[in-house]
């Protein structure tokens, strides 16, 4: 049965948008404070929370590690999953504000994979509700139905670096994991891949810069436009100065080699 690539599964934050630092974080910080909470977070601290995935992770890591004062009045679950939620509806709006823009290349290489017959999919921890308000105010309405599958959230048992959604993406489009290739922005993601044994390729993101990638087939900074060239950080893009269909076909045939 042929490698061949077939499909491309897609990460979402610091992956199709550099969501994090100007998106998730400032939304955070605007929930707090309408919850009444003087909880701030830093851009620095933010970075030393991004190795919990998951924002409801995130918010018990803060409580345990940066809060072990705060007493939460009533269950522990329901008032983080009221914070998130929240959360959530503020970044929605402020990526409907065009506050959280694609990264370069994104747009122009999910167009050209769509013209060219690759399937398209996205694997992520972040929430559902998340990932339609991207795709939609970021590339259009029609945007979510440009993926086969779309896995994200708490659809899995276990987050990155845990395998768990990759395995659910790879079943649900029913290939094998030598016919796709992930992209990823950091090290939990390419771990997450790499355990599901999933080639992939890497754009680091403001916050993960220092991430280990060992594993990685390529590294790059940014996916790339013809007149804005992506730069190598690891591994080999054939020449090619931006990530079109022809040059990840490329970079997947020498990893499943």
């Amino acid at each position: 049965m042929s490698n061949a690539l077939q499909a491309l599964i897609f990460d979402v934050d610091g992956t199709l948008a550099d969501t994090e630092r100007n998106g998730h974080r400032p939304a955070f910080n605007k929930a707090f404070a309408a919850a009444g909470l003087d909880w701030v977070w830093s851009v620095e601290l933010y970075g030393e929370l991004l190795k919990v995935t998951g924002g409801k992770e995130r918010i018990r890591r803060y409580l345990q590690a940066h809060r072990p004062d705060f007493k939460v009045s009533g269950d522990v679950d329901a008032f983080i999953t009221r914070l998130h939620l929240a959360k959530n509806r503020i970044y929605a709006d402020m990526v409907a504000a065009g506050d959280v823009p694609l990264r370069p290349g994104v747009k122009r290489l999910l167009l050209e994979a769509r013209a060219a017959g690759v399937r398209l999919a996205i694997a992520t921890t972040t929430s559902m509700e998340n990932v339609t308000a991207l795709l939609e105010h970021c590339i259009g309405p029609e945007a979510q139905s440009w993926f086969e599958v779309i896995g994200a959230g708490d659809m899995v048992p276990a987050k990155k670096p845990a395998p768990d959604i990759y395995y659910y993406t790879l079943e649900a489009l029913r290939l094998r994991s030598e016919q796709c290739l992930a992209l990823e922005d950091s090290g939990n993601g390419l771990r997450s891949a790499l355990v599901a044994k999933v080639p992939t390729l890497v754009t680091v993101s403001d916050y993960t810069m220092q991430d280990d990638f060992s594993g990685a087939a390529v590294v790059l900074d940014h996916l790339g436009e013809p007149e804005l060239p992506a730069r190598v950080l690891a591994g080999d893009l054939g020449g090619a100065t931006y990530v079109d269909v022809d040059a990840l076909r490329a970079v997947h045939a020498r990893a499943v080699r």
